[in-house]
This record gives structure tokens, sequence and C-alpha cells, in this order.
């Protein structure tokens, strides 16, 4: 009995280390996903509220007539100066692929977009930022880690007016509001990096864009409202 006693007496402090550890680890790791999902879903419903405000104004006409042209969009509800890279500025966002096919429109990936040059017209430190991805190319470039915009992929600022009209041909095409109004954001040197922490989050595991906007994976039934919006918007 005495052998018995003595031997748990060693197991009990392991047993407490593991369970220790465990806890440690679970209360690292919890409040880190919870944090990124509510963030991810953040995202998710204030790009819906931004891409309503680009659908609902009449200067964004170019945009309402060739969003059906577009095989992806990208929307940041946020772009704000200084918020990404030292002496630069950024904010998150997400994509959404269409499929040509059935016009469907794929689950969001989220992204970054940083060092971004704030030239608005109308000056201003923030703004909404929506971009038309036009081709197969762009779509591809989208799907690695990390792009540099106006490298060897393409982009141009859209057509903004009432009745604006014209073509513009560009891997991607931009437009960008603050304040309401047009500002004139220059997106050429922005870099776009893949958010997997928001990604691996709100898909509940460790996912890549090809496998949420090509391969369709996976789905969260929270977005549904901004695909209804773009789906609507496409027609």
């Amino acid at each position: 009995m005495g052998n018995k006693r003595t031997g748990m007496t060693l197991i009990k402090p392991w047993l407490l280390a593991i369970a220790l550890a465990a806890v440690q680890i679970f209360g690292v790791i919890a409040p880190a996903h919870a944090s990124d999902l509510t963030e991810a879903q953040g995202l998710v419903d204030r790009a819906k509220a931004t891409f309503n405000d680009f659908m609902a104004d009449s200067n964004y006409s170019w945009l309402h007539d060739h969003l059906k042209e577009a095989k992806g969009v990208l929307i940041f509800p946020q772009v704000i100066k200084g918020g990404f890279f030292i002496g630069g500025s950024g904010g998150s966002g997400l994509l959404a692929v269409r499929d040509e096919k059935t016009g469907d429109w794929s689950q969001p990936a989220f992204y970054t977009i940083g060092s971004v040059s704030f030239g608005l017209q109308i000056g201003g430190e923030a703004a909404e930022v929506v971009m038309m991805v036009m081709d197969q190319k762009g779509i591809d470039s989208l799907l690695s880690s990390s792009i540099k915009l106006g490298g060897s992929v393409s982009i141009a600022l859209g057509p903004v007016g009432a009745g604006a009209k014209g073509t513009v041909t560009a891997d991607i095409i931009s437009f960008a509001r603050s304040k309401g109004l047009y500002a004139g954001l220059d997106l050429v040197g922005s870099v776009l990096e893949v958010r997997d922490s928001l990604n691996n989050a709100y898909y509940g595991k460790k996912v890549r864009p090809v496998a949420i906007v090509i391969e369709r994976k996976v789905s969260n039934p929270e977005s549904a409202g901004l695909l209804a919006v773009l789906r609507r918007a496409a027609r």
C-alpha cells in the first residue's frame, strides 16, 4: 500500500503540469481565434455596406455597368493612412470570385493592402475601396501569398462621374471614396497579402485562397448577405 501511495504522489505533479499546460495553450489560442473570427465577420458585414454605398452612388455608374464583366471583386471597407506599413497606409478587406458559368460568387477570402499613396483629391485620411478583377491573370495573382500592384499585375483608376463612359484596360480597376466623395487613391505599388489568420478563423480550419474562391471547399453561412448583394449587382 505504501508503494502505491508513493506512486500516486509521483504521478499527480505530472498530471497537474500537463493540465496547466493545456489550460495555458487553450487560453492563448482560443481568444486569438475568437478575436480573428469576430474581425473577419465584421469585415464581411462592412464590405457589404461599402459595396452597397458604391452601388447606390450614381457617380460610379461605370462600376455598375461593368461589374458583370469582372471575374472577381476586392472590397476594402476602410483604407487608413499609416494603418499598415510605417510611412504608408493600409487596411483589411476581402476577395470574392464569380463563377462565369453559374454567375454565383465564391465565399470571401481575406486580405490586407499596404503601402498606399494617399493622393486624395479631396483630402482626408481614409477611404473605401472597391477593385474589379477583370481577367484570369488578376485572379491567379491573388492566389499567391503576396502581390505588388502595378508590377506584373496592372491596375488603373476606373472612370468616375454620372454617365462615365470609356474603355479601361487593366488586370484590376479600382474605385475609391472618402467621406462619400470620389478619392484619387493611387494603388500602384501597393502590396496585397493574404490574411491567413482570418481565413482560418472564418472557416474553422487552415485554408488558402485557392480552396476558398476557386475550389470552393469551405463556406460560412454568415457571408450570405454579402453574396446576395454581389449577385444582384452583377446581373
